[in-house]
């Protein structure tokens, strides 16, 4: 027998007055999974995230969350997920061990597990020699790895995460990641926003929200392998002057410079007419069809748009 989903959301909607956030988002995330959300600033991610943990009350649609309807059965659903912020949210006038400590009274777990528990975890995110520092005196990658185990004190079944990652250096989040994957191969579903690719890539499966509507779904190498159209990289002498006859062109969709080559998007597979206007423009330098990227499927995906910051 199959093991239903972690999240079936169907319908999914919030409006804030006249502003659509989410437009009806349909979301299926398997058990055991790190399913992500990639999106722009303003496309849902963290509005999307707050219904599906019930903490914020949809306008339409269902949802139902470790075989609990949300928000209806929100506070049974508290005790069996972890949910972490983009910002800090811990007492940075703690220490690492008192935070933990707190956090262990909140969930109500009884005191000789959570002296293990806080043990544990001080053990396994490197606090050792920390236990007693002020929160608030620590780096961005400390308080990180402070508040994920903050989040998972209580071995939830399922972690959220909104944008974790976008105040820590690039050490930090690869370390974050792979303590991520720990927790996945452990049995912990995890859902996660983020606006970086290189995290997107990294993700089981990944939804892309463009303002509020899920644009695409899928496993990172099936949205490469499906993409509707080419990607052209193009060496030319004068790399600037190129793009901006490229983006004239309406079978073009997208162009980012990387040194002296283009990394052109096609609204099509057919590259042949692009490649018959080179030639008769007089262009001599060098163009080949490569292989996707998730930026070129992102910008397909979004048709180049930014989401507005809601």
């Amino acid at each position: 027998m199959t093991e239903s989903p972690a999240i079936v959301a169907r319908g999914l909607t919030r409006r804030f007055g006249d502003l659509t956030a989410v437009d009806r988002l349909d979301l299926d995330v398997p058990r055991g999974a790190v399913y992500g959300f990639l999106g722009p600033n303003g496309s849902g991610k963290s509005t999307s995230l707050r219904m599906l943990c019930g903490l914020l009350q949809p306008s339409e649609g269902s949802i139902r969350v470790l075989g609990l309807d949300i928000p209806q059965q929100a506070e049974a659903l508290k005790r069996r997920i972890g949910y972490m912020t983009q910002k800090f949210s811990l007492y940075e006038d703690l220490t690492v061990q008192e935070n933990l400590e707190f956090l262990a009274a909140v969930h109500a777990v009884p005191r000789a597990k959570a002296r293990a528990r806080v043990d544990e975890l001080i053990e396994r995110y490197d606090f050792s020699d920390r236990r007693r520092q002020l929160a608030g005196t620590m780096s961005g990658g400390q308080k990180q790895r402070l508040a994920l185990a903050g989040a998972i004190l209580h071995k939830p079944e399922l972690l959220l995460l909104d944008e974790p990652t976008s105040a820590v250096d690039p050490q930090s989040r690869r370390d974050f990641w792979a303590n991520l994957f720990a927790l996945a191969q452990s049995g912990t579903t995890i859902l996660v926003s983020t606006h970086y690719m290189d995290e997107a890539e990294r993700c089981h499966r990944l939804a892309i929200l463009e303002r509020g509507a899920l644009v695409a779904d899928g496993s990172p190498a099936e949205l490469c392998r499906n993409l509707p159209g080419k990607v052209l990289s193009i060496e030319d002498a004068d790399p600037p002057a190129r793009e901006s006859w490229l983006l004239r062109r309406d079978d073009v969709l997208g162009v980012a410079q990387i040194g002296n080559r283009l990394r052109v998007l096609l609204t099509q597979d057919d590259a042949e007419p692009l490649l018959g206007a080179l030639r008769a423009d007089g262009f001599a330098g060098h163009a080949e069809v490569i292989q996707p990227n998730l930026e070129d499927v992102f910008v397909a995906a979004t048709h180049g748009r930014q989401g507005d910051d809601a």
